[in-house]
């Protein structure tokens, strides 16, 4: 069988799932098993090459039940990990996540952290130069990364030349403590980052405060050395979702649904529409609701059993939260 090796690793062509070879468990353990942690936590005890050891939470009634759960320990105190697990997920507020992955890096304990990675570029920084030093593995959690729809894109993506992206969803105190940017936004950066790979030549951008205090929607241009374009909208103020990707290259127009997991081609054909200008033919593929966080986690897994490199690297988180630090900065700037 031939597989599509996508973040380093191999995928099934057809189930779309990590190719797996048999190694030495990892001892693994979630820290914050809130709405997101609780996800993490379960796909840790359903994969053979992980063993589960703790899940830890300030609500310790919220970490009793998820152990119950899952025959494993209940903390409130992370630090007390250090020589039973050898990887942590780190899914609490953004604000945290510099001081618990320092703690876990120091320890030369790998670990799969949130996105964005921390709240300044210097603290991510920080962070990959501890992971080097003690020789262990940052993954940062832009899970869009695992999107079925984003795997099964590398084998008709050539060079984008133009791209759109929105990101609209209802309102939710979940991603609050952060504004769109980060909460919503930056999932496109990096998927746009990742696809587009070049250096940011400019960015342009504007948005508001619609519901709170921060930014609850913003629009950014962003435009790339190798001459591609990117123009990003995220909101939280909406009435319903939409996660859609439109890509534009030489020889096709790309139309990706995120949530949907469907991707529709559009080239030219051999026919005319018009005398001289070339008819369009539409080709549309429906791809598995796979399991993102569970192929994010497996991946995280392989990684570290394998002595190899992230699939979503610590540089990869830094440069999408530089990215997204611009664009605050530059909405902030002009928010009258």
């Amino acid at each position: 069988m031939d597989y599509h090796t996508i973040h380093g690793v191999n995928w099934c062509p057809y189930c779309l799932r990590l190719v797996k070879m048999k190694q030495k468990r990892i001892r693994c353990a979630v820290i914050g098993v809130g709405h997101l942690g609780k996800f993490h936590a379960e796909k840790y005890a359903q994969l053979p090459e992980a063993q589960l050891v703790a899940v830890v939470d300030q609500d310790l009634a919220r970490a009793e039940e998820l152990a119950e759960k899952y025959n494993c320990q209940a903390l409130t105190d992370h630090t007390q990990l250090i020589g039973l697990v050898d990887a942590v997920s780190i899914v609490t507020p953004t604000q945290t996540h510099y001081d618990v992955a320092k703690f876990f890096l120091a320890h030369g304990i790998h670990s799969l952290i949130e996105k964005p990675i921390t709240t300044t570029v210097s603290e991510a920084d920080e962070l990959i130069q501890i992971a080097k030093k003690n020789h262990c593995l940052i993954q940062v959690g832009h899970l869009e990364r695992f999107n079925s729809a984003i795997i099964a894109l590398h084998s008709i993506l050539k060079t984008p030349r133009f791209i759109e992206s929105h990101r609209i969803a209802p309102f939710t105190p979940r991603g609050a403590d952060v504004n769109v940017v980060l909460d919503l936004m930056i999932h496109d950066i990096d998927l746009i980052r990742f696809l587009v790979d070049s250096p940011v030549r400019s960015i342009a951008a504007n948005g508001a405060p619609i519901l709170t205090n921060e930014i609850d929607i913003a629009n950014a241009r962003i435009e790339f050395e190798n001459g591609c374009v990117a123009n990003v909208t995220a909101s939280r103020a909406g009435m319903k979702q939409e996660r859609s990707m439109r890509i534009f290259q030489s020889d096709a127009y790309i139309s990706i649904d995120l949530q949907e997991k469907t991707c529709s081609i559009y080239r030219k054909g051999k026919g005319e529409m018009f005398p001289g200008i070339p008819e369009i033919n539409k080709e549309t593929s429906t791809f598995p609701q796979s399991d993102a966080i569970l192929a994010e986690i497996s991946a995280f897994i392989h990684a570290i059993q394998t002595k190899t490199p992230s699939p979503v690297s610590g540089e990869a988180g830094k440069e999408a939260l530089e990215i997204a630090a611009r664009i605050t900065e530059i909405v902030k700037g002009n928010i009258l």
